[in-house]
Parts: C-alpha cells; structure tokens; sequence
C-alpha cells in the first residue's frame, strides 16, 4: 500500500535517480541533503510503494544494431478476450519495446527496435500479423529521434497536504 504523501525529498530522490541510476547511497543522500541511512530508508519505502519501479541500463540503440524503429497502430477485432490475447502475444515479440492501447483510429499503438527493413517485414508478418484478433497494422518510421527516455517531470507530481 503506497505512503499516502510524498514529499520534497522523495521527489529530490526520484528526480536525482531519474537522471543518475547509478549513483551510490552515500552520494545520494549528500545530493539530496539526508544522512546516508535516511536516504536507503526512502529509497527502500519509494522501491516498496512501486513508485521507484526499477533500474535500468540506457543502451544505444544504433551501436547494438537495432537503429530502425517502426511504431505500428493495430487495429483489432473487439471481443472479451481479444485485448489480453493481443497483448501477450506482443509482450512475447523481442523486438517489440513498447505497446500502448490507445483510443482513436487504432487499439494499439506498437514500438518496435529493428535492425532493418527486411527484419521488420518479417517480424510484422511472420509475428503481429499472425495474431488471429490483429485487423489492420499501419507502420510510421522514425527518421530521427530528438527526445527519449526524458525524465519524468515531477513537478506536476501533486504536492503533499500541509
């Protein structure tokens, strides 16, 4: 059960992992301004809450060979289960990296990492277009990224009760 408020010392903390993953307790808390078992106390309550939800590696995707991201809108049939069939099957595709339902002219709305054009025709077919509910799969590249991964703004983070 998350702590009902969070306050400017848990944003500092998030703020500061956010942008700095790596950083060592001890320099964690000189950044925030706490004592070291203060800090890992926090750190451990935020990771406990599932607002601290884990830490991860920052990987370049064009040095591993995966530089063509497509992001596909899928269109699928409606029915009890069809979101849930949808979704682990995507969830089972590596080169999928992200997938959203989303409202508007498409149910899904798909990110994939692919080294190439031939790569992704063969995922596309051999993989999403072979799951029974998926209708309709339209495919934007990106030519260039500009933003990603941004941190997330934490000033819009409601503020705790005075």
């Amino acid at each position: 059960m998350p702590r009902p408020l969070y306050d400017r010392i848990d944003r500092a903390i998030l703020d500061h992992l956010q942008r700095h993953g790596r950083t060592p307790n001890v320099d964690l808390a000189d950044a925030v301004r706490l004592s070291p078992s203060s800090c890992l106390r926090r750190t451990k309550a935020l990771e406990e809450d599932g607002v601290l939800a884990g830490y991860r590696a920052d990987l370049d995707r064009e040095r591993l060979g995966l530089g063509l991201t497509v992001f596909l809108s899928l269109k699928v049939e409606h029915s009890r289960t069809t979101a849930q069939v949808v979704e682990e099957a995507l969830k089972a595709i590596d080169h999928v990296v992200a997938c959203h339902v989303v409202s508007g002219d498409a149910d899904f709305f798909v990110e994939l990492a692919v080294p190439d054009l031939r790569t992704f025709e063969k995922v596309l077919t051999d993989q999403i277009l072979a799951i029974g509910p998926v209708r309709d799969a339209r495919s934007t590249f990106c030519i260039r990224t500009v933003i990603d991964r941004g941190p997330l703004p934490l000033n819009s983070w409601p503020a705790p009760r005075a």
